[in-house]
């Protein structure tokens, strides 16, 4: 279990309060807030048969994510080529979310083979749950992606960060609602089928209207509501 260092959370939620765009201080306050969250996910991911496979043949999902001409052979609607609309306008790349998660990755030595897996597989895999969710990549969209990892995950870093966010846009845009559109996307987190033992290769050439269903993610009705309604930068896509 790794001890909670909620001090160095506070600094580095402070960072991310001034500039939303600093990446590098979500991974310090998911790593300084997870206690035993990754040892319970682990535990979890061993116990389910695509688990297991992972943990025995670990895969390179970066690799796949990055191979963006292969991705676009794929057919229109897939959960290959949604994937790519999703980070082609941002200018997302998987790479990126690597190195800035290395940047801040001391405390990683402590975690065990089996519990690098799985915090990778989550990591690696973030891009695709913003995919399947409906969740964009605009700073409300990230949000609410947060609030829902933490329904998967229980990770309290992915709790904090999605309250602070979402009391911070309801501020900006003197809209509560932003609130319930967070509490949604949890409450579908909790919902949805269990994603980190997701094998996501074996899923890009399926419809993404398939895959959400197979995964049982409901759509983001609040979130698409409120982006409709506003122009506030917040709403806009990164």
């Amino acid at each position: 279990m790794l001890k909670r260092r909620p001090l160095e959370a506070l600094r580095a939620l402070r960072e991310l309060v001034r500039n939303p765009e600093d990446t590098a201080q979500v991974f310090v306050i998911m790593r300084a807030l997870s206690g035993d969250a990754i040892a319970k996910g682990t535990a979890r991911f061993a116990g389910c048969q695509t688990g297991v496979e992972l943990l025995r043949n670990p895969r390179d999902l970066v690799s796949v994510l990055t191979d963006r001409t292969r991705l676009a052979k794929f057919a229109e609607g897939s959960l290959a080529r949604a994937y790519l609309d999703v980070v082609g306008p941002a200018g997302i790349t998987a790479e990126g979310l690597v190195t800035v998660s290395e940047e801040t990755a001391r405390e990683y030595v402590q975690l065990t083979a089996d519990q690098g897996v799985y915090a990778k597989r989550l990591r690696d895999s973030h891009d695709l749950w913003h995919t399947v969710t409906g969740y964009g990549t605009d700073t409300f969209g990230e949000v609410c992606v947060v609030a829902f990892s933490y329904g998967q995950t229980r990770n309290l870093g992915f709790a904090v960060i999605a309250l602070i966010g979402a009391l911070k846009i309801a501020r900006v845009t003197g809209e509560a609602k932003v609130l319930r559109a967070a509490w949604q996307a949890y409450r579908d987190g909790r919902d949805a089928a269990w994603l980190p033992p997701i094998v996501w290769e074996d899923l890009l050439d399926r419809p993404l209207t398939d895959v959400r269903q197979l995964l049982r993610v409901a759509p983001p009705t609040r979130y698409r509501s409120l982006r409709a309604r506003f122009s506030t930068p917040v709403f806009q896509s990164a």
